[in-house]
């Protein structure tokens, strides 16, 4: 007996049409599921896009998360700005310039006569006060000349004194009519020749006593000594280039400067006045400051060149911070506006129709565009000669991206307003939020979908 079983044809497979049924089934899933991510995700895209940066709140609703408050509007996000006062305070007018420091006295040390140098008695570099001793040159021969000198003078002296005499016996004499007149007259013409003789001979004494005290070299001026040019037994004179040393006076010291001729009104207004310009001097970086003084001069020709004047500020410079020939900046205040209106640098801005400022209104946090003539101005804050009053709150960081009516939120602002919608409730960052629950909500969609697939996977 053949024990082979022989399937029976007729007999329809289940198993396989159940698990075809099954993958359209999951396919299906598949599909709705997706459809509803897609939807929830444009749902959560178009609310979001309707709201502020707070959040979608109700329509008017205040506060920095509401649709309708200062945190945005529908479409107008606001923008988080800086802000500043215009505030009233006395403003200098100052002009900065370029300078060299100049002494104001310089002095070649030369020697009055000539000799041989036997001393130096000053350092190189040494400051040395005005009469002071720098070098001695052989006293010798103008001693020599000085005592020869005085033997003249006392021997026409003598003769004079003998001159004299003789006169006034030949006066006496004439009294008596024992002598002629023309013998007196002789005589005191003899006299008047041998005082003038006398005068002469001490002008030539005091010259010789001038010549001795040249054999001291003194300083003609207080300042400080330069390189010495020439040493120790070296034959000197007054006709030497070079001299001995060279003096700079540096206490007081000059800073010459270059003034535009669009400014020489408003200076010579104030020298008019016997007004006392103050100046500084600032190192090359301008920001420190080396010496302070004041005005001098100014020259008497524009240079037509470069369309300037040269002008002179004296400094004290007791601290000898101001080296001969060194450039400086130097910032000379020509006048103050007392009580002016200010705002910080960074408010002021241009554009095509002149300068502007923009006015923050603190109840409804929007901007108003404001156009001011501007004044003078300083490193941190710029004269408003009209358009402010004093007091307003102005925009200084983020105006780039205003326009007139624009609202904005300021950094110290809370991000839940008052009267905020629900979704501006969850604070100011509810677009981040928003998307975040959107996302988080998506993903745990599609993960109980992945579960629910898995479950009829095992379960078939």
């Amino acid at each position: 007996m053949d024990s082979t079983v022989t399937p029976d044809k007729n007999k329809t497979p289940t198993q396989p049409k159940r698990s075809r049924r099954t993958r359209v089934v999951g396919t299906v899933v598949a599909v709705l599921a997706m459809a509803g991510l897609v939807a929830l995700a444009w749902h959560l895209t178009h609310q979001q896009a309707q709201g502020g940066p707070g959040g979608a709140g109700r329509p008017g609703a205040g506060g920095p998360g509401g649709r309708g408050g200062p945190g945005g509007g529908r479409g107008f996000p606001a923008t988080t700005v800086g802000v500043g006062k215009a505030e009233r305070a006395d403003i200098p007018i100052v002009l900065d310039a370029l300078g060299t420091v100049t002494p104001a006295a310089v002095a070649t040390v030369r020697p009055q006569i000539g000799g041989v140098l036997q001393k130096i008695l000053f350092t190189e570099g040494q400051l040395v006060k005005q009469g002071q001793v720098l070098a001695t040159i052989d006293p010798r021969p103008a001693q020599m000349a000085l005592l020869q000198a005085t033997g003249q003078r006392q021997r026409d002296e003598a003769q004079l004194e003998t001159a004299k005499v003789t006169l006034g016996r030949y006066q006496t004499l004439l009294q008596q009519d024992s002598i002629a007149r023309q013998d007196v007259d002789t005589q005191a013409a003899l006299v008047k020749q041998l005082s003038g003789a006398v005068t002469t001979d001490k002008a030539a004494e005091g010259i010789a006593r001038i010549n001795l005290g040249y054999t001291q070299v003194r300083a003609p001026i207080a300042g400080r000594v330069g390189l010495r040019t020439v040493d120790i037994g070296n034959l000197v004179g007054s006709s030497d280039t070079n001299g001995i040393a060279v003096i700079t006076q540096q206490s007081p010291i000059d800073v010459e400067f270059a003034v535009p001729q669009d400014r020489l009104p408003a200076i010579q207004q104030r020298i008019n006045e016997n007004a006392t310009l103050p100046a500084t001097a600032l190192d090359r970086t301008r920001t420190r400051v080396l010496a302070q003084g004041r005005f001098m001069a100014l020259d008497n020709q524009v240079d037509t060149q470069t369309g300037t004047v040269k002008a002179k500020a004296r400094f004290g410079n007791e601290g000898t911070t101001l080296f001969p020939n060194q450039f400086v900046n130097v910032r000379l205040q020509v006048d103050v506006v007392k009580n002016a209106v200010t705002v910080p640098v960074t408010a002021l801005r241009h554009g095509a129709g002149g300068d502007y400022v923009y006015v923050l209104d603190p109840q409804t946090r929007t901007v108003a565009l404001t156009n001011v003539k501007r004044g003078e101005e300083t490193a941190e804050r710029v004269e408003i000669a009209s358009g402010l009053a004093g007091g307003e709150t102005v925009i200084t960081e983020g105006a780039d991206r205003l326009k007139d009516g624009a609202r904005v939120v300021l950094p110290g602002d809370h991000p839940r307003g008052p009267g905020a919608g629900a979704a501006g409730a969850a604070g100011g960052h509810g677009n981040w939020k928003g998307r975040q629950g959107g996302q988080g909500a998506a993903a745990q969609d599609a993960g109980q979908h992945r579960r629910r697939r898995q479950q009829e996977g095992a379960a078939q």
